[in-house]
C-alpha cells in the first residue's frame, strides 16, 4: 500500500479525504497545519503529499519549500489544493517541479486521477 500525508486544517473536510483516500488504498497520515507538516513527512516518508495552501502556522507554499529542501522529502509529489480561485496559486504550484494542483471542491474522480498520476 501507498502512503499519502495529507496536511489539512478543515477537519470535516480532513476526515472525508482520509475516508475517500482510505478507500483508494492509501494509508493516510495527517496533520493540520504547517507547523507540523515537516516532521511527519519526515517521520512517514509518504509516495505523496496532499497539502492545502491555506493552512495556519504558514502557508502551504512554504511547506513545499522546506519540503523541496529537505534530502528526505524533495521529490515526494506534492498535490496542492485550495479554494480560493486566484490563478496565480495554481500557476505558482504548477512551477514547481513534480506538483499537481486541484481546486477545491473537487470530486472524488478528481481526487483519483490526480492521485494516480503522481503515487
Amino acid at each position: 500500500m501507498k502512503t499519502v500525508l495529507l496536511i489539512e486544517d478543515d477537519v470535516k473536510l480532513s476526515l472525508a479525504l482520509r475516508l475517500r483516500l482510505g478507500h483508494m488504498n492509501f494509508v493516510v497520515h495527517s496533520v493540520g497545519d504547517a507547523i507540523r507538516a515537516m516532521d511527519e513527512a519526515v517521520k512517514c516518508k509518504p509516495d505523496v503529499i496532499l497539502l492545502d495552501i491555506n493552512l495556519p502556522g504558514g502557508d502551504g507554499f512554504m511547506v513545499a519549500d522546506r519540503l523541496r529542501n529537505h534530502p528526505a522529502t524533495m521529490t515526494i509529489p506534492i498535490i496542492f489544493i485550495t479554494a480560493s480561485e486566484r490563478s496565480e496559486l495554481e500557476e505558482r504550484a504548477n512551477a514547481l517541479a513534480n506538483s499537481f494542483f486541484l481546486q477545491k471542491p473537487f470530486d472524488a474522480q478528481q481526487l483519483q486521477d490526480t492521485m494516480e498520476a503522481c503515487a
